[in-house]
């Protein structure tokens, strides 16, 4: 691949365009905007349904959020969320607080703090909450028992020396139909890393609830690689991981990504954006292109949909897998700011956040709100 000039001049124009995205990315350039949002009509997304259109199955489940990032379904039935500065915080279903408590460690700066929760697949059992944070130095998986009151014990610390930075720090975490851990790894700004194997940045990282490496295709814990920032992971009917994860917003444009992931893909960033090919490399089943930018924060599987959510799109996207492609539609655009993540709940409605106090949005009356929607409502009648 180095001998081919074609190859060398393509990775020079993407370092060029990192750098410059590293620049904007200090001064908030990359992902800030206002309320509002541009026409789709150039990029090919299909305008969906509207906040009027939805009316009551779109319901505001709790208010007064901060910087929400992760939600969980209790057994009990309760709530546990988590927020980017450092708390879980406990509802009842309708979104009473029952406590709230901080987690040891976190270091919230930027795009970094607490990031990703799961339960483990036998909670009743293990009470066992695993989660992805920032500290002052790295990000690290680890894992908790949880008591009902909030109490955090038996900390034991899964995989650690992840690399963080204000920005990229990937942070999603779900246990896959296998009863492993995926987690979500962002190149913290050293995109040069996010295709060798030995750097833990800009991957998916796949263990054991033990901290493990699985069985995995590449070195250690390393699933698949190539990614900048994937903040999404949700599998469908028939076992396949989609991801999404952000391209380099504003330079050109967005070249965001929604990925069909197999074992030992390598997906190209930093030396192939949209549809580009390189030798050895997956692309993308969408990418926003030049001129959109989705900025996509989660990723949920419903009906043979991924349905994810958008910070800088301010949208909740609807994405019908066909063939090597799919279709895209654009719902809620501009009607409530930035929203983050994405869950199919045991009531079988889709949840997720307002992301307007994240330090790159303006916050309505009542952000950051928790959002239950009932999926039907944007594709009946179709």
């Amino acid at each position: 691949m180095a001998d081919d000039p074609r190859n060398v001049g393509r990775t020079s124009r993407r370092m060029a365009l990192v750098a410059a995205c590293l620049v904007a990315a200090a001064l908030l350039a990359c992902t800030r905007r206002g309320p509002g949002a541009p026409d789709d009509a150039s990029s090919g997304v299909r305008q969906g349904r509207t906040l009027d259109q939805v009316g009551d199955r779109l319901t505001v489940v709790a208010r007064d959020l901060e910087a929400p990032w992760s939600l969980a379904f209790l057994p009990e039935g309760d709530l546990l969320v988590a927020e980017r500065p450092g708390r879980l915080v406990r509802l009842s279903p309708d979104g009473t607080r029952r406590w709230s408590v901080t987690v040891p460690g976190v270091r919230a700066r930027g795009e970094g703090g607490l990031l990703g929760m799961a339960l483990h697949p036998g909670f009743t059992r293990t009470r066992w909450i695993f989660l992805y944070l920032t500290s002052t130095d790295e990000n690290r998986v680890e894992r908790y028992t949880l008591g009902d009151d909030g109490t955090l014990g038996e900390r034991t610390v899964l995989v650690d020396g992840i690399p963080a930075a204000s920005i990229h720090d990937g942070g999603r975490i779900a246990f896959g139909p296998d009863a492993l851990l995926y987690v979500t790894t962002g190149d913290a700004g050293r995109a040069d890393g996010a295709r060798d194997p030995a750097y833990l940045g800009g991957k998916i990282l796949r263990m054991t609830d033990e901290g493990a490496a699985a069985d995995n295709p590449l070195a250690g814990f390393v699933y698949s690689l190539g990614h900048r920032n994937p903040e999404g992971l949700t599998w469908a009917d028939d076992g396949t991981l989609w991801e999404t994860e952000h391209g380099p917003s504003g330079f050109p444009g967005g070249f965001d990504e929604l990925n069909r992931i197999v074992p030992r893909g390598d997906y190209g960033w930093p030396d192939v954006l949209g549809s580009e090919t390189l030798a050895g490399t997956i692309g993308p089943v969408l990418h926003s292109g030049p001129d959109d930018t989705w900025a996509p924060a989660g990723a949920a599987w419903w009906r043979g949909r991924v349905f994810f959510t958008g910070l800088r799109g301010q949208a909740l996207y609807e994405a019908e897998p066909a063939g090597a492609g799919a279709t895209l539609t654009a719902h809620l655009k501009g009607d409530l700011g930035r929203l983050r993540g994405g869950w199919i709940g045991p009531d079988g409605k889709l949840w997720f956040f307002t992301s307007n106090r994240d330090g790159r949005g303006r916050p309505n009356e009542g952000d950051d709100q928790l959002l239950r929607l009932d999926p039907a409502a944007l594709v009946e009648g179709r």
